[in-house]
């Protein structure tokens, strides 16, 4: 399957699919190849796509918002005692402005950040591995029971959602999912504050995620998505879905038969909170082109990278204080750190635009 084929593919869409997962998760081998068939026709022709069935049920949502709510709603100085500046794992509190996939345009949005909890002990986290930890819950009662029982549910989702890719790619079940054991699979809280003088501009930059792929449980409309002619889709609000984009590794993984599609957030005057967990595979994990997928599309369309290092660097890239640690000597970016921005839709887009290949 050529890079050209993909392209023509993404410039037609003009929506965003709707799946019914159930049969993933409940249902026989045949009812799970049916399912994992309409995931694949939504990874090659869109990258995205919106989840019903899933099974993460009201209650859980719903517990999920109100927590969300309760800490944001709390002064900046008690949300600044777990800025996530203090910590060396890249969990906390993140606020306006800190974040930018562009430095020149900060982000004006404010975020709670956890992970997949490890605790001080676990061999990656003595071991300095970045990314890997316990998560720095906030001093707030009631608070951390919902968040982690919402975490649980998302992530064993993203577990079947894994599988059901490896399906779509004609492989088996497990082949990917046993790159997943301790993942810095990441869950944001993430705030956009009412702002009566808000023109409808950017709210989050356009991007690609860095990860496999993204489960994301919004409040209200403003995401949208960027198909193959650099047109931007609305993705419609819709209360019981979930929405699933693909991510950087996954789009390499396949060897470009799946596309890690740009997408950005509008800034309205609504205050709205989102809510996306970035599935990730295990920090030490080489992710190239899959020999089976080489084989099929003639040649590798990717170089080889480690997983963690790429997400690391994209991070360091993205958030002021690493990248001040960056300035300061205090860091180093992994050797062979692409820029941010440099895969999916996005990239080829900045690289068409400055007479450059995509990376």
């Amino acid at each position: 399957m050529s890079q050209i084929t993909a392209d023509q593919r993404l410039a037609d869409f003009q929506a965003i699919p709707v799946i019914d997962i159930s049969g993933l998760l409940h249902g026989d081998a045949a009812a799970r190849q049916a399912v994992a068939d309409n995931l694949g026709r939504a990874a090659r022709d869109v990258g995205f796509f919106q989840m019903v069935g899933h099974g993460i049920d009201l209650p859980l949502r719903e517990g999920l918002i109100t927590q969300a709510k309760r800490f944001f709603a709390q002064p900046e100085a008690i949300k600044m005692e777990r800025y996530i500046g203090l910590y060396h794992h890249h969990r906390g509190y993140v606020p306006p402005g800190e974040e930018s996939p562009d430095p020149n345009k900060p982000d004006m949005k404010e975020a709670f950040d956890l992970a997949f909890e490890l605790p001080s002990d676990d061999p990656e986290v003595l071991a300095g591995t970045p990314l890997l930890g316990p998560n720095p819950w906030p001093d707030l009662d009631g608070f951390r029971e919902p968040i982690a029982a919402y975490y649980e549910a998302a992530y064993q989702v993203g577990r079947a959602l894994m599988g059901g890719f490896a399906r779509a790619l004609g492989l088996d079940e497990q082949q990917l999912l046993r790159h997943v054991t301790k993942p810095p699979s990441q869950l944001r809280l993430i705030h956009y504050p009412y702002n009566p003088d808000a023109e409808d501009a950017q709210g989050i930059g356009a991007h690609t995620d860095y990860e496999c792929f993204t489960l994301l449980l919004p409040t209200a409309p403003g995401l949208e998505v960027m198909n193959g002619a650099g047109k931007w889709i609305d993705v419609p609000y819709q209360e019981d879905a979930l929405v699933v984009n693909i991510g950087d590794m996954l789009e390499i993984w396949s060897n470009g038969e799946f596309v890690a599609t740009s997408h950005r957030v509008r800034k309205v005057k609504q205050e709205r909170y989102s809510f996306p967990l970035f599935f990730a595979c295990d920090y030490h994990t080489e992710v190239a082109p899959l020999p089976e997928l080489v084989e099929r599309h003639g040649k590798a369309h990717y170089a080889p990278l480690k997983a963690g290092d790429h997400l690391y660097a994209q991070t360091i890239q993205t958030f002021r204080y690493l990248r001040e640690r960056l300035a300061k000597g205090e860091i180093t970016l992994p050797e062979g750190a692409r820029e941010v921005g440099s895969l999916g839709q996005h990239g080829k887009h900045s690289a068409a635009q400055d007479g450059k290949p995509a990376s």
